[in-house]
């Protein structure tokens, strides 16, 4: 087994239950771990046999790009789709942060992690 981490993709996005949210956006960060077998992509060093980060990292922007209510439910699309289209994921990790929430205090993020196992 092995891991890839695609840490700290910058996304601006319009994520949340305020109405000024859907207007200005925010700043979001995701991290994103997955756990596949990467034994054949050591040995062959072909990219067709491991996961592609680069496809990873389109999925994470398509899926950001749509708008949510909820953080929890961008994620749940990004796992899902994940999985979809990469039949070597056993499991994915995801962060994903809204810099900056706006809750009225000095608060740098606000974080939720989700996981999906095939």
């Amino acid at each position: 087994m092995g891991l890839i981490k695609l840490k700290n993709i910058k996304i601006y996005a319009y994520h949340g239950c305020l109405v000024e949210e859907k207007k200005i956006g925010s700043d979001y960060r995701v991290d994103l771990k997955i756990k596949a077998d990467l034994t054949k992509s050591a040995a062959t060093d072909k990219l067709s046999d491991t996961v592609d980060y680069v496809h990873l990292n389109h999925v994470v922007k398509e899926e950001m790009a749509i708008r949510s209510k909820l953080l929890e439910h961008a994620a749940e699309r990004i796992l899902v789709r994940i999985l979809k289209e990469i039949p070597l994921v056993q499991k994915a990790t995801i962060d994903v942060s809204k810099i900056n929430p706006p809750i009225g205090g000095n608060v740098e993020m606000v974080t939720i992690t989700r996981s999906k196992n095939r």
